[in-house]
């Protein structure tokens, strides 16, 4: 049973990355159009002072905030395509349908029982316009719901088919047959129940809201606790689209959630000062700054002849960490040869957060260098208070170097280049990967021939084709189910196809490789004639 629900909980999170990862780019667009309607940079730069750049900005802002207010239908398609089997298409068209029909059918419904409140007292009442469609105020966790349950008919019932006249009828039509009822008793229970959901996780915001620092150092530790089961984007996804995170009143419309509240604010130039929801979504430190001073002192403490090998592994970490705010390739160089080392950091990361709460610092960082640059700097200092950010994360460089550093000698651990002798992780170098390329008398050839060993030996390392029965990756991870995990050979795939890191929980193997994985993921696909199977 534990195994099963481990499961069921790494797979929602896996499909929560479609439509989390495709939001920041709408942010980012919301934040470059706010540049050029910012009457502060306006005034600094008179060039900007025209109507064509205005306008642009204008326009550009106006026409992505609503993706901001209609989350629901995005959560609601991203995780019916995340989590279907095959036929991720039809899941995702089916879960937009079901999307159509719940809205009307509990609009209808609750006219019908007169809970309907007039349009001019929807603020606070619980009921919202969505889509134009009156309904009890749901927000994305309506799109949560329906795109699970979507994706459940669908991989139950997408292969059912018909015979003669009823042969139409097969398929991705008759997931919807069967989703209609289902849809319509869920809207109708849910006039029932929601309301009482509703009131507990506003009672929970609450009581986070009342743990002041308390619960910001235990959101943070347990973002980055989180990350060897894959379940962290549990923790921090409620809190930056859901009323967890906060509700603010922006221009006249509701927002919920960290992230909603942040972009609603910079696109809205009455705003000068961000709330302080936004901190939830402040979880940068240990990227920027922390997890390059954990590095320094790793290279610091290696032994003489390990610390060029060791500078090769650890400089392409330290750059996608800062630029990318991609942590896992660093965090598994120490988290199975010194754990207490990643509880540390996941210590350290709760408290940076809380350190931008006390000195006031409204400015966000989630992915690294780039959206910290793109989100803060062009709204100015008193907007976001982004030096007080930049202050912060310098002291954390220093105290992970020290106490790493501190730890690592006083303790002894093995952490990258203090291995003992005949244990040192061997890792495929620039130079090697040259040499496979140059091999042979065609380029093209030589370059298919590598990847063909690398899938090769990516395929001997976990037990044979015959042992692994799907192959799926998210951000950074190739996410395998295996009929025996015991055959994962952890040693050769470290070694020999650059993993940084092998984590086991049942039938469930993820093997971390980075921002390549999803390249990874189509050779080994291509080498064991896969392709296209999740489509």
């Amino acid at each position: 049973m534990k195994e099963k629900v481990m499961d069921a909980m790494q797979k929602f999170s896996k499909a929560m990355f479609v439509p989390v990862l495709i939001l920041p780019i709408a942010g980012i667009l919301i934040a470059v159009g706010n540049v050029f309607t910012n009457v502060r940079l306006i005034e600094r730069f008179p060039f900007l002072d025209n109507p064509i750049t205005i306008g642009f900005g204008s326009i550009l802002s106006a026409a992505l905030l609503p993706i901001l207010t209609n989350l629901g239908i995005i959560f609601c398609v991203g995780i019916a395509l995340g989590l279907a089997k095959k036929k991720k298409a039809e899941a995702a068209f089916t879960a937009l349908l079901g999307y159509f029909v719940f809205l009307n059918a509990m609009n209808k419904f609750m006219a019908l029982r007169e809970m309907l409140v007039p349009a001019d007292a929807l603020q606070g009442s619980g009921q919202a316009l969505v889509l134009g469609i009156q309904v009890l105020d749901m927000g994305v966790f309506l799109g949560l719901i329906l795109g699970v349950v979507t994706a459940l008919i669908h991989n139950r019932f997408i292969d059912k088919t018909f015979s003669n006249a009823f042969q139409v009828y097969g398929g991705a039509r008759f997931v919807f047959i069967v989703l209609i009822p289902v849809v319509v008793g869920l809207s109708i229970l849910s006039t029932f129940v929601w309301p009482v959901v509703q009131t507990g996780i506003d009672n929970l915001g609450g009581v986070i809201q009342q743990t002041g620092n308390f619960g910001i150092f235990l959101y943070g530790t347990l973002e980055r606790l989180l990350i060897p089961t894959g379940l962290h984007h549990l923790i921090y996804t409620p809190f930056l689209y859901t009323s967890l995170g906060g509700v603010a009143d922006v221009g006249g419309q509701v927002f919920e959630g960290a992230r909603n509240i942040y972009f609603a604010e910079i696109a809205d130039p009455a705003v000068t000062v961000l709330s302080q929801s936004v901190i939830w979504d402040a979880r940068g430190i240990s990227k920027m700054f922390g997890l390059i001073g954990a590095c320094l002192a790793m290279y610091h403490t290696a032994k003489p002849e390990n610390k060029f090998k060791v500078k090769a592994i650890l400089i392409p970490a330290v750059i996608t960490s800062f630029i990318a705010g991609v942590t896992e390739p660093i965090e598994f160089s120490f988290m199975f040869v010194a754990p207490m080392l990643f509880v540390i950091h996941s210590g350290l990361s709760g408290l940076s957060m809380v350190a931008l709460n006390l000195f006031g610092s409204r400015a966000i960082g989630p992915n690294g260098f780039i959206d910290f640059l793109l989100y803060n700097i062009p709204l100015g200092i008193e907007k976001t208070r982004w030096p007080i950010y930049v202050l912060v994360g310098i002291a954390f460089f220093f105290i992970y170097y020290f106490l790493f550093r501190f730890l690592i000698t006083k303790m002894n651990l093995k952490t990258v280049g203090r291995e003992d002798e005949g244990n040192e992780t061997k890792l495929y170098s620039k130079k090697d990967y040259k040499e496979q390329q140059l091999a042979g008398n065609d380029g093209m050839v030589a370059a298919s021939s590598s990847q063909d060993s690398i899938a090769a030996l990516i395929t001997e390392g976990l037990g044979g084709d015959s042992n692994i029965k799907t192959i799926d990756n998210c951000y950074t991870r190739l996410r395998l189910k295996l009929n025996d995990p015991e055959l994962v050979n952890e040693t050769l795939l470290k070694e020999q196809t650059s993993a940084k890191g092998v984590i086991k929980n049942g039938e469930n193997v993820h093997v971390v490789y980075g921002l390549t994985v999803p390249k990874v993921r189509e050779n080994l696909e291509a080498y064991l004639g896969r392709e296209g199977e999740n489509e």
